[in-house]
């Protein structure tokens, strides 16, 4: 599905997005260079259609190369995908063109918002109103918080941030998408990760930033997430997919002499990992995520556990030579990228406890 020389790039330059900033403004402009931010973008809104099932075979086919372009992939697409999902078409107008050209970077700083969608924390920015000049309803408002963890904040200030926002009058919680270079708004210096340290993430602080009907994705946070987050985990769970496939077919190459023993756990590996790609295409397809979410999030645990066991894998094939630096295999990073896997949100001990609450609530009605 990727072209040749986007495939080489990625291979070339993997290491070096995962240890740091020096290639990473090149991600977003190589994607878009190949049409990959329209796929699943209906050709009227400037996209080259198809579903976002292509979409998600596309981020994983990133993600098999570099999870760290494949996490940059995933950030722009959900943010186009909040566009698509909202009614405020000026909006859309404003942020879309330059989103797909890969020219403007779209920042997904939903995840305080899945938490809070699932019982877990709060909103992190609150709006106050602060007068007449526009804003959701009459009033206009003027945010402050912090979102601590966002990913593709391109600087200085090339980038729009998703941001689910409460409000202090006890209004209905809103979605907002706000431009980096707004007053108000201060990005920190890129988070000191283990890995991934390609993908421009940082944290946001926000002091008395001033929004107007133009900025708001969404009015009403409490309808709107619901309807967006099979987007936003299906989507992410191309990271998972394409990690395992790469990780799998490094292990089936080396499992030679020796290791014959590995070949039934790969085979049972490879058709889980099948399995599970299958369910997640028909379920966005078929809508059945919007209202069973554990079905879910249940998928997401799977492919978690397909990942860790590839990589377990992929190691015992390798055997001593995945542990020399100097060896181009790859294991290493992958090792990296696979420990992102559990903690992304929404993580995997918050799915399990959203599931144990779940089957409690079942069990007391």
């Amino acid at each position: 599905m990727l072209a040749d020389s986007l495939r080489q790039w990625l291979d070339a330059h993997a290491d070096s997005l995962d240890e740091g900033p020096a290639h990473a403004h090149e991600v977003l402009p190589r994607l878009a260079q190949h049409g990959l931010f329209g796929l699943g973008v209906p050709v009227a809104e400037g996209g080259q259609g198809g579903s976002l099932g292509d979409a998600l075979e596309a981020i994983a086919g990133v993600a098999g190369h570099s999870l760290t372009a494949g996490f940059v992939f995933w950030a722009q697409r959900a943010f186009v995908e909040y566009l698509l999902q909202s009614p405020n078409a000026a909006l859309r107008q404003r942020w879309l063109p330059g989103l797909l050209q890969g020219t403007q970077a779209g920042a997904t700083g939903l995840s305080n918002a899945m938490k809070y969608l699932g019982g877990i924390e709060a909103l992190q920015v609150e709006a106050t109103p602060v007068g007449t000049v526009g804003a959701v309803g009459a009033d206009g408002l003027a945010l402050r918080g912090r979102v601590p963890w966002a990913t593709n904040l391109v600087p200085p200030g090339r980038f729009v941030v998703a941001v689910a926002v409460s409000r202090s009058d006890g209004a209905k919680p809103f979605v907002a998408a706000l431009p980096g270079d707004a007053a108000g708004l201060q990005r920190s210096a890129d988070l000191d990760l283990i890995a991934l340290r390609g993908s421009h993430t940082a944290a946001l602080s926000i002091e008395g930033l001033q929004i107007g009907p133009a900025d708001v994705i969404h009015a009403d946070a409490n309808h709107f997430l619901p309807r967006v987050r099979p987007a936003f985990m299906g989507l992410q769970l191309g990271l998972c997919i394409g990690l395992a496939r790469a990780s799998l077919a490094a292990a089936s190459a080396r499992a030679g002499a020796g290791r014959d023993v590995l070949g039934g756990p790969l085979q049972q590996q490879r058709h889980a990992l099948e399995l599970a790609t299958a369910t997640l295409h028909a379920g966005l397809s078929d809508g059945r995520f919007l209202d069973r979410p554990q079905a879910l999030f249940r998928l997401r645990l799977e492919l978690n556990d397909i990942v860790q066991q590839s990589l377990q894998l992929e190691l015992h094939a390798s055997g001593g030579r995945a542990y020399h630096r100097d060896q181009p295999l790859g294991f290493a990073r992958r090792w990296r990228e696979a420990a992102f896997i559990p903690i992304v949100t929404p993580s995997v001990t918050q799915l399990q406890g959203a599931l144990a609450g779940a089957a409690l609530a079942t069990t007391s009605s």
